[in-house]
């Protein structure tokens, strides 16, 4: 049935999409000032981040405190109207992204509904929009922001009232009706309301409101009743109704009850808009066939470009340098990583998220195992996936119940006796069990595991998974004829606001998978004279990410390093920091900038290296934005995108510089003047622009995937497929490829790397966009198609085909 908000959709979709992180200091009428640069880019539709009210100062929007209009320190509905009208005076649409989830309440007061809460407790008109469990603090919501006990506080004169309202220190929180006489204190007051404040460190196993995985000021609603659906989508449905957005994006689906329900909830009120969802796929694992959305926002994509860039042959070597310093420093731990990620996951189930755990073990049905609360804690540390969406996905709840019962043979009888509540669709038990095993795999892989896994950083990026260490061409070629098929209209990306480090950081870490031992010595050197943190595997992390970043302003390493060794929790931890290891570690990173020898051996190892990472960056930017799928470009991404971890991959982009760039690029282009591969980045935009060009004015170019032929002795060097008229043709281990012709190994390609390989296209008039040049067809010489650049994308000839 259609919500009655709904309305009939003229459904598009995109060709393309560029991302653009909207916030305060770069509103909506700034993204419509741009829109101009992104249309002449070839960008078909502009993607703007959250755009409802979010917590003051809040530059990623996530932390949605209202959702009856679009934020006025964003631009408010002037603004959406004019990136909107912008957009669609040229053809273009748009897409916006939303946060069904959860709700930000770091502020009370900023968050109509969670002041509701606080203030009427249960009898708040909005006490079903959130996911707590009253029974457990005797019908108080737990908030966990003190530094000590409340009464420690009250004592101090932190917590106090004052203007209507309980205070403690910045915090806000209002008061009952009726709480506050003549002569109460604090203590008295804070006792008689809705809401019990806790010391901080109560969240991990006390809290008794779902949050966003563990984080406190983000608190979970509940989507799946209709009255919150409908109060929560109002506004944006009305987007869509009005013809002021062409389609959604979903972030977090699968911390929602009931992923497949929202979907098509959405669908039928959106009138069937273009959906996307922010769905990791782990693995071989399917989108559910099922859901009513065009598929995900790429990360699968992203995984499947950086392994087929990665030689296969450098893993061995990786690993034992990798087995040397854990020997080196005695930082022990399982190097496997399905070992690996059991234990993170188990730890974070037994810590952060305990109180997760404990909720589920309430909810069982008598009579309960005594060991309910291990045995679910080490099903969650088991489960294979981010979630099952029952019946659907029950094979992987029976895998989790397997290995659990390998790892823990003590629990068997105990995993046995669960699995009938955690396999029924309809228990709650089941249903919160789906909503809390995404959350344990993010906190335990994405945000602990992949700083811990060390040897290669680029194959430890958000949808990825490390022990798949590289893929052959035919395997790329199976994995797009399969996207192809099944979700032709998924997004495929590079990077995006939560990726760990930009395309061309990782583009540049994956050159070191064809030249081990010379990265091996070049660390050695590295720690020799810049120290070391004491914890070699963090060493590998950190200079890995320096090296694919550089040139790196200092600040940006030491943000990078602080975050990254406190996700590891290996030396140092975010709760407790250990004080001598991080001073190491921020005096390795300014030795790199100070001292002339580090400088010097950083300096060399780059320009050595640089090349081929230019190389390994242009055939992915190439792969992924011709390959099937909807490419999406990050804000900023046609130049080098050498971001590292949020915040820093939200740093303002210069769209000034690219705009006068790209003028710059398409009259050169037309003097047959192009530009060189260095790190200026314009031959990045050339291809960028010439790639998101062609697929939006010329769509009858990608309408199947054929894999081509590559014949010669270099062939495993190419990777060649045909779109249905348009022909991409990429270098990869380019490194090897120069050493074929006796060249340096990050020596520019040049001919006689190629030999007499060929690719093998049909014969007909043919010409690259990229550098204009015209073949026949045919077998053609990559000697001579890959002159210029290390990609080419072929087109049939428009001169040719009047």
């Amino acid at each position: 049935m259609r919500e009655p908000f709904g309305a009939p959709h003229r459904r598009r979709e995109p060709r393309s999409t560029y991302r653009l992180q909207v916030r305060p200091s770069f509103d909506l009428h700034e993204a419509a000032s741009v829109v101009d640069h992104l249309d002449r880019l070839g960008a078909d539709w502009v993607y703007l981040s959250p755009i409802l009210p979010s917590r003051a100062g809040s530059d990623h929007g996530y932390d949605v405190v209202g959702h009856d209009r679009v934020d006025d320190a964003r631009g408010g509905e002037p603004g959406l109207e004019a990136v909107a009208d912008a957009a669609h005076r040229r053809g273009r649409g748009i897409l916006v992204d939303i946060v069904p989830n959860h709700v930000g309440v770091a502020d009370a007061a900023q968050n109509p509904w969670w002041w509701s809460l606080l203030q009427l407790g249960r009898e708040s008109p909005h006490a079903d929009a959130f996911d707590v469990d009253w029974a457990l603090t005797g019908g108080r919501l737990r908030l966990p922001v003190l530094g000590g006990t409340v009464e420690e506080a009250a004592a101090d004169g932190d917590l106090r009232v004052e203007h209507g309202e309980l205070r403690y220190f910045e915090h806000r929180f209002p008061l009952a009706p009726g709480s506050v006489d003549d002569g109460a204190d604090a203590l008295t007051v804070h006792d008689r309301q809705h809401y019990e404040l806790v010391n901080w460190q109560r969240a991990d196993a006390e809290l008794n409101y779902r949050r966003f995985f563990a984080v406190n000021e983000l608190a979970g609603v509940r989507v799946e009743r209709t009255e919150v659906f409908r109060a929560t989508h109002a506004e944006i449905v009305r987007w869509v109704r009005d013809g002021l957005a062409d389609g959604i994006r979903v972030d977090h689906p699968d911390g929602l009850a009931a992923p497949g329900d929202y979907l098509d909830r959405l669908a039928e009120a959106t009138g069937g808009a273009y959906v996307l969802v922010e769905k990791i796929l782990e693995g071989d694992e399917p989108l559910p066939p099922h859901w009513r959305t065009d598929g995900t926002t790429g990360y699968d994509a992203l995984a499947d470009i950086d392994r087929v860039l990665v030689d296969p042959a450098g893993e061995a070597a990786l690993d034992a340098l990798d087995a040397r310093l854990r020997a080196e420093t005695g930082i022990d731990g399982p190097t496997d990583w399905h070992e690996l990620i059991h234990g993170t996951k188990r730890g974070i189930a037994d810590g952060i998220l305990r109180s997760e755990v404990l909720r589920l073990e309430r909810m069982l049905p008598e009579p309960r195992p005594a060991d309910a609360a291990d045995a679910l804690a080490e099903l969650l540390a088991c489960f294979p996936v981010y979630r099952s969406y029952l019946p659907g996905g029950r094979k992987h709840l029976d895998a989790a119940a397997r290995l659990a019962r390998e790892h823990r043979p003590d629990l068997a009888a105990s995993v046995d006796a669960l699995l009938p509540v955690l396999a029924d669709p309809a228990h709650p038990v089941a249903i919160r069990f789906q909503q809390t095993s995404g959350m344990v795999m993010a906190k335990g892989v994405e945000d602990t595991a992949f700083y811990r896994c060390t040897r290669l950083g680029s194959l430890t990026e958000v949808g990825g998974d490390p022990s798949e260490f590289a893929i052959d061409v035919d395997a790329f070629h199976a994995r797009q004829m399969r996207r192809h098929s099944a979700w032709p209209h998924s997004m495929t990306t590079l990077s995006t606001h939560d990726t760990k480090r930009g395309e061309d950081v990782r583009a540049r870490i994956d050159v070191l998978a064809e030249v081990p031992e010379r990265w091996s010595i070049e660390l050695d050197g590295l720690r020799a004279t810049a120290g070391s943190t004491g914890d070699g595997p963090f060493d590998v992390l950190l200079w890995q990410a320096i090296i694919g970043a550089w040139p790196l302003e200092r600040e940006r390493a030491h943000a990078y390093a602080e975050k990254a060794s406190r996700e590891a929790s290996v030396s140092t931890h975010w709760t407790a920091p250990d004080e001598a290891f991080e001073r190491r570690m921020h005096e390795v990173i300014d030795r790199a900038y100070d001292v002339p020898a580090v400088r010097e051996r950083l300096d060399a190892f780059v320009a050595w290296l640089a090349p081929a990472g230019w190389s390994n960056s242009l055939s992915a930017k190439l792969l992924q934005l011709t390959m099937p799928g909807v490419p999406d470009v990050y804000q900023g991404g046609e130049l080098w995108e050498t971001s590292l971890v949020d915040p820093d991959n939200r740093r303002p982009v210069d769209f000034d510089l690219r705009r006068r760039m790209l003028r710059e690029v398409d009259a050169g282009f037309e003097r047959g003047d192009l530009p060189s591969v260095d790190e200026s980045a314009a031959a990045k935009l050339l291809v960028t622009s010439r790639a998101l060009r062609l697929r939006r004015d010329r769509p009858g170019l990608f309408t199947r995937y054929t894999p081509l032929e590559v014949a010669g002795a270099a062939a495993r060097h190419a990777i060649a497929f045909d779109r249905g008229g348009a022909v991409t043709v990429a270098t990869r281990l380019p490194v090897g490829l120069a050493e074929r012709a006796g060249a340096g190994p990050a020596a520019s390609v040049g001919p006689d790397a190629w030999g007499d390989t060929v690719v093998l296209v049909k014969r007909m008039p043919l010409q690259d966009v990229l550098t204009g040049r015209r073949f026949d067809g045919g077998a053609i010489r990559l000697a001579e198609l890959l002159a210029t650049y290390p990609v080419a994308l072929l087109a049939p000839d428009p001169e040719e085909t009047r």
